[in-house]
Order: C-alpha cells, then structure tokens, then sequence
C-alpha cells in the first residue's frame, strides 16, 4: 500500500513527506521547540532547511532523470529521518547538508555538459560553504574531483575554477571575520574535532537502526551497481557519482564526533536515491511492501526498547 502511494510522482507524496516530517519535528522535540521565542524561531529555521531540502531532493532526482517517475526517493529521504530523527536538532549540520545538496546538483548535471565551468565553481563554492557548517563536509570535495576526472574534457582550466569557488567562499569568509572580530580567521571558524568512539551506539536502539540501514544499504547497492549497464550511458557517471556521495557521507559518518544518529544525515540523499532506484526493480509487491514497512517499524521498535 505504502509504495503504491508513491509509485507516481504526485504532488500529494511531497506533502504527506512534509506533514510526517513536521510531526516528527514536533514530537521528537517537543520539550525543547516550545521553550521560549528564540527556540521556537530556531526551531522553524531548522524544519525549514529539512523541508527545504525535501523540495531540493525531488528537484534534483527529477531534472536528472534520477529515476522512474515515482516518490520512492523523497517517500525514502523522510523515512530516514524517522530512523534518525537527531539529525533535526542540529541547524549547522542541516545548513551543510543543504549546501552539500546544492553541490550534489551541479555536479549531477553536469552530464549534459552546458556550462561546464560555471557548474565546477558552483560545486565548489557551496561544498566550501557547508564546510563552514560542518567539517568533514569537506570530504564531498572528493566527488568534485571524480566530476572533474569524468566531465572535464581534458581542460584544465576545468581543474582550476573550482579553486576560484573556494577562494570566494575563504573571502567571504575573511570579510565576515574581519568586520565582526577584527581578524581574518578565528579558532572557532572550523570545528575539527573527531572520533572513532562507538561506545554510544552500544545500545539495542543503535543497534537495530544501525543494522538495518547498512544491511539494507549493502543489499540495495549490490542491485543499483547490477543494473547501472540498463541505464542510460549519458547518465551513468551521474549514478556513479550517487555512489561515491553515499560512500563519502559513511566515511564522514564513522569520523564524526558526535554519535547518536545525526552523522548519517549526508548519508539521506544519496541513499533515498539508490534505494528508489532498488525498489524500481523490484517485481514482488510484497517484497516492496515489507522493505519499506521496514523503516517505519524499526523507529517504533526501538522506542519501545
């Protein structure tokens, strides 16, 4: 039944993504949202920026070609912050995702290799700009370089404009430092803290979600990588540049100093994308119903843990 709803590309799918989302904005910080003006003005900033990226998301799947005609993808995307709904608590975190989303959407079109130049500087200009947010964002930087390796042309001034993006973002940067603080870079301007400690997923909540999305995401990446010589060969580096994004965002995941959830929001996109083009295939509307449920019932399971 669930994925019958979003077997078509309808504009009803993106708002029962956007009503799930905002009750679960709701309920998941309830005791914090309501506080005060200034939790409540954050708060909407914060659903916002989810919602937002929620529009962005279908955008992008849906300027690319990214899959079928469907809301697999989007229906995916709000799933998994039902599985890890921390990642609406934190706006900095939300901020570089979006701007990581942004970067996602230049880099994916530039398989229809129109303005080469001004899409690498996009790219780059915004993955700098989530750095700002967010660190590691910085590793996304590594999709950029596989962009260049299958679009630049061999020109190399391919290779320089994306400097010139990052240098735009290090200027606006300076400026904002310099007119608000009076110096060209402060300590707190990037955060590079790191952790390998696990220890707080030592939990039968962690544990079930954690086991759940990467058996899931093992088993869907198989099939997405089975299927990419059925694609359109225009448009198979754009895949391909989805499974790197996804192999970034488990990299930064692993790396990320805080650990309850949150670090796998850069992990979203490109796994509602894989995961959309998996359910594609997939003939048995049972097997697709099951799978599905999947995501909806672990997040009630483990609260009841």
């Amino acid at each position: 039944m669930i994925t019958s709803i979003f077997s078509k590309s309808k504009p009803i799918n993106i708002i029962l993504v956007v009503v799930f989302l905002v009750l679960l904005f709701i309920l998941s910080g309830y005791t914090t949202v309501f506080n005060n003006l200034d939790a409540i003005a954050g708060g909407a900033a914060k659903l916002f920026i989810t919602l937002f990226s929620v529009f962005l998301l279908d955008f992008i799947i849906s300027k690319n070609s990214l899959t079928k005609r469907n809301s697999y993808a989007i229906m995916t995307f709000g799933l998994l912050f039902g599985l890890f709904p921390n990642a609406l608590k934190y706006s900095d975190l939300l901020l570089s995702n979006l701007f990581i989303l942004f970067a996602l959407r230049r880099i994916i079109s530039l398989h229809t290799r129109v303005s080469l130049k001004k899409k690498f500087f996009d790219a780059a200009f915004w993955i700098a700009m989530a750095t700002l947010f967010y660190f590691w964002a910085i590793l996304f930087f590594a999709i950029l370089i596989v962009a260049l390796i299958y679009h630049s042309q061999n020109d190399i001034k391919n290779t320089i404009i994306p400097f010139t993006g990052i240098a735009a973002v290090a200027i606006l940067l300076f400026s904002y430092n310099i007119i608000f603080y009076d110096q060209y870079l402060r300590a707190t301007n990037f955060d590079l803290s790191a952790s390998l400690d696990y220890t707080p997923y030592n939990s039968a909540e962690s544990i079930i979600k954690l086991t759940a999305l990467f058996v899931a995401f093992i088993w869907i990446i198989v099939y997405y990588f089975r299927t990419l010589g059925d694609k359109n060969k225009k448009l198979r580096p754009s895949y391909f540049l989805i499974a790197w994004s996804a192999v970034i965002a488990i990299l930064i995941a692993i790396i990320a100093p805080i650990k309850n959830g949150s670090e796998y929001l850069f992990l979203f996109a490109p796994f509602s994308v894989i995961m959309a083009n998996y359910i594609e295939i997939i003939t048995e509307r049972w097997f697709k119903e099951i799978f599905v449920a999947m995501f909806i019932i672990i997040p009630i399971v483990s609260l009841l843990l």
